[in-house]
């Protein structure tokens, strides 16, 4: 049986986690295959003690799908963050991350509902996200959501910068 929940992050799923987003981060951003920058960048990004560190901090922040028990997605939100187009405080979706096999089955779907459902819950009416610009299906999903562009950013990785697009949403 092929069983999907959704849920907050457990300690005990730190390695397992580690494991998902740097496998869905190269699958998505290593067009020039792994790069030293995208090594050291996941490395220490996507180490298991910092997602420890997190689960311990603020266990809303993650939101995990499963399929029989194991991830096979995440959701972060980052209630601290600036939007940084219009300069004010907004939760950021900061992470949407589902493995390649299950796309098209509504875990990403899932993850963000579960995801606004926590930032409503938290008092929030928005909720903000940043996405590669050139990463044309994660755009195409989220404009599906009803998420707007308000702007671009720039992400630095070590001596490079990539360009983002931002984008906002009114929670009902």
């Amino acid at each position: 049986m092929n069983e999907i929940s959704f849920g907050k992050a457990k300690l005990s799923d730190s390695l397992r986690i580690s494991v998902l987003l740097k496998t869905v981060y190269i699958q998505t951003y290593a067009v020039d295959g792994v790069t030293f920058e995208f090594s050291n960048f996941i490395t220490k990004r996507f180490s298991p003690e910092l997602i420890e560190k997190t689960i311990k901090e603020n266990p809303s922040r993650l939101i995990i799908a499963y399929q029989n028990g194991n991830p096979i997605g995440v959701a972060e939100i980052i209630y601290d963050s600036n939007c940084p187009i219009r300069k004010i405080s907004v939760p950021e979706l900061s992470k949407l991350y589902v493995l390649e096999r299950f796309y098209g089955k509504g875990i990403g779907y899932g993850l963000m509902n579960e995801a606004e459902k926590e930032v409503r819950e938290n008092g929030f009416t928005e909720f903000n996200l940043e996405v590669y610009i050139n990463n044309k299906r994660a755009i195409a999903f989220y404009e599906r959501q009803g998420y707007k562009s308000i702007g671009n950013v720039d992400f630095p990785m070590e001596s490079n910068t990539y360009e983002n697009l931002v984008m906002n949403k009114e929670l009902n």
